[in-house]
C-alpha cells in the first residue's frame, strides 16, 4: 500500500529522526559498488544515492531522452535518435549502465513499484530543494529530488515534480512504444508512460 507522509518544515524533518544520505561515503548506512554510493532499503535491488550525474542527493543530475545515453542541449521528436522497440533497454542504451558501470542500471517498472508499494514517502527539503524522503522497510532512505524534466530547451516543473525513466516499454494498445516513468508531485506518486524524447531524470539500480 503506497505510504505517503507530508512535512512542511525542515525542522520537523529533523524531529521525527530522518536522515538523509550522501553521495560521498561518509556514511554508515551507504555502501560503494563500481565506484557508486548505494542504500540497501530491504528492497529486491539497491538504489544509488544520488541521480546519474549529480555529485550529491539533492542535485537534478543530467537529463536523458529513453534509451539515449548523453545529456542533449534540446529534448525534441526531431532529435531523438533511438527507434527500436525492445520490451526492456539493452545494457549499451541504458544510461545507468554506460555511466555507471557494470551490474548498474535503470530500473525495472516493476522496481519501481515495488519502491512505492513497500516504502515510505515524505515530501521534505533537503538544502532548500524539493524532493521525497523514501524509507525502505528496512528503516534506511534515500532522496529523489523534484527535478522536473525537460523538453525542448526548457526545465519545466523543477521543485514540483520528478519524473524519472525506468528501463521498460509498454507494448499494448494505444500507449504501445512509449515507456514507463516514475511521477511524482507533493500530492502524489504513481508511474505514467511517456514520449520518449523527453528528458527525465535517472537513479541507478543494482543487484549483485
Amino acid at each position: 500500500m503506497q505510504k505517503i507522509k507530508f512535512l512542511f518544515t525542515a525542522i520537523f524533518f529533523a524531529a521525527l529522526g530522518f536522515g538523509f544520505v550522501s553521495c560521498e561515503n561518509d556514511n554508515e548506512l551507504v555502501s560503494k559498488y563500481n565506484g557508486y554510493n548505494y542504500v540497501d532499503l530491504g528492497l529486491s535491488v539497491k538504489w544509488a544515492t544520488c541521480n546519474v550525474g549529480a555529485d550529491s542527493p539533492e542535485e537534478y543530475g543530467d537529463y536523458f531522452a529513453w534509451g539515449e545515453t548523453k545529456p542533449k542541449l534540446s529534448y525534441s521528436e526531431e532529435n531523438y535518435t533511438y527507434k527500436k522497440n525492445p520490451e526492456t533497454l539493452s545494457f549499451i542504451r541504458d544510461v545507468a549502465t554506460v555511466k555507471m558501470g557494470r551490474n548498474w542500471r535503470m530500473p525495472t517498472i516493476e522496481e519501481h513499484q515495488e519502491l512505492i508499494d513497500e516504502c515510505t514517502w515524505t515530501w521534505t527539503t533537503l538544502n532548500g530543494v524539493n524532493g521525497y524522503n523514501i524509507e525502505g522497510p528496512n528503516g534506511n532512505s534515500i532522496f529523489l529530488p523534484a527535478a522536473g524534466y525537460r523538453n525542448g530547451s526548457d526545465l519545466d516543473c523543477a521543485g514540483l515534480y520528478g519524473d524519472y525513466w525506468s528501463s521498460s516499454l509498454h507494448t499494448g494498445n494505444s500507449y504501445a512504444s512509449q515507456p514507463y516513468y516514475l511521477c511524482f508531485s507533493s500530492g502524489y506518486v504513481s508511474w505514467y508512460v511517456s514520449g520518449r524524447y523527453y528528458g527525465k531524470s535517472v537513479r541507478g539500480v543494482f543487484t549483485k
